[in-house]
Formats: C-alpha cells, structure tokens, sequence
C-alpha cells in the first residue's frame, strides 16, 4: 500500500495483517480524493474506521491541516501509529480507540469518511446518523456496491455515488 498524490506521494504504508481489515484499493482512493481536491486544503479530516490509517493520511499528503483517525482494534491502532511515525507527522494525527458511532459526536471535522466492514450494514445507518447529530457537513461512506446506502440520514442529503467495481463512494452533504 502507498500513498498515491500529495506531499507524501509513493511513500509506503503498512497495512494490517490478515483479514479483519479490508484496506480502500489504491484506485478508489485516488477517485475519491480527485472529487475532494477542491475542498481537502487546509481541513481537518475524520476517518471514522482507519484500519491503517491510509484514507486519513492521504487526506494530510494532498492538504488537509489535521487528521482524526479512529479504530477500535489494537492491532490496526499499532500499524497507524506506525505509519503516521514513519512520515513525522504525529503533530497533525490525532489517533482514538473506539467504537465509530460513539466517538464521532466527540469531535469536529470539515470532512468525514466512514468505511465500515461491508458484513455490518447496520453501522452506516449508526455511523451516518450520528455524524448528522453531531454537524458534520460533509461525509462519505465507502461501501458495497450491492449495498443501497438511504438518500438522507438527518440533514445529511446524498449527493453523489460514485461506482468503481464491487466498491462505492456515497457522498453526503448538511442540507
């Protein structure tokens, strides 16, 4: 895994070891980050299930001021730490353990990116939802592509979906 574009371009990554971690396909990085290169400079950036903290630290290479990446596994919060050490950035990373639809509403962010497993359909509803509660204005949820994501979650309106094999981006906006 590396990062794709930015100030960290090429750079690698660690990734988490075995499969309880489904890390986003270089490809359907780079897409989503060419939708939000209009928007990413000088953000703070949450990512909300970071497995390896690969999302959040393309968001830091392409601009964003600050990145919050939260996990609830050990072993991935290990492998993020290791990552954000190897590029010097830990002034710019914050690094939470928890559960995604709980530790959302804790914090602010410009732009919110979820990618739960793709087997628990429920935590999008949760995740989506308590971004809404908590004001975030814009959020994008990775997902199956078999998986049709509601139109609105509280003020969050969708916007956009964005379709790339068996992986979509759904894409949020406050109404």
């Amino acid at each position: 895994m590396r990062v794709i574009a930015g100030r960290f371009r090429s750079r690698k990554l660690k990734s988490v070891p075995g499969l309880a971690v489904r890390p986003t396909p270089d490809r359907l990085r780079e897409a989503l980050f060419n939708v939000l290169a209009p928007r990413i400079e000088g953000t703070v950036f949450l990512d909300a299930y970071a497995g390896s903290g690969a999302v959040g630290i393309e968001a830091l290479s392409r601009g964003a001021e600050r990145v919050i990446l939260i996990e609830r596994s050990m072993a991935a919060i290990s492998v993020i730490r290791e990552n954000v050490a190897s590029l010097g950035v830990e002034d710019q990373v914050t690094v939470l353990r928890g559960e995604a639809p709980v530790g959302v509403g804790h914090h602010r962010a410009d732009i919110a990116f979820i990618d739960p497993p793709y087997e628990k359909t429920a935590e999008y509803a949760r995740s989506l939802s308590a971004l809404s509660e908590a004001g975030f204005p814009y959020v994008i949820a990775q997902h199956a592509s078999r998986l049709s994501l509601a139109e609105a979650y509280g003020a969050l309106k969708k916007t956009r979906v964005l379709k790339q094999g068996d992986n979509s981006l759904s894409f949020y906006e406050r109404a």
